[in-house]
């Protein structure tokens, strides 16, 4: 099964490193992606997507929803998630070294044993998170 996202042809397994995905509406997709880095994903509607270890290293996801999405393990250092709404996301073990998080919406989110050495979260909510067994180390706030 596949999703057609501005003319990219997206399956299980797909490269989508690079690619312009704004806008796009995947959510409730369970998405097997091994490759998302670099990818544009501006505004897009992720809500409920599965994303569990997805590559998504530089990724811009600038005002992205993704409520309850599945962000386990991820691979998001050095992302763009600024004005995100990550709220109630589980990001357990996801590496969001140097991830920008400026004004994104963590509220209940699930960072056990995350990985924010020097990420940026000015004015980001942070209400109810769980940082349990998460790296902090030089957090920009």
């Amino acid at each position: 099964m596949f999703v057609e996202v501005n003319g990219y042809k997206i399956e299980p397994g797909a490269d989508l490193t690079g690619a312009n995905l704004e806008g796009a509406h995947l959510s409730g997709q369970r998405q097997d992606f091994a490759e998302m880095g670099l990818a544009d994903l501006t505004g897009a509607n992720l809500t409920n997507a599965n994303l569990s270890g997805a590559c998504l290293s530089g990724a811009n996801l600038t005002g992205a929803t993704l409520t309850n999405a599945d962000l386990s393990n991820a691979e998001l250092s050095n992302a763009e998630l600024s004005n995100a709404d990550l709220s109630n996301a589980d990001l357990t073990g996801a590496d969001l070294y140097r991830a920008n998080l400026i004004e994104a919406n963590l509220t209940n989110a699930n960072l056990t044993n995350a990985n924010l050495y020097a990420a940026h979260v000015t004015r980001a909510n942070l209400n109810g998170a769980d940082f349990t067994g998460a790296v902090l180390t030089r957090l920009y706030r």
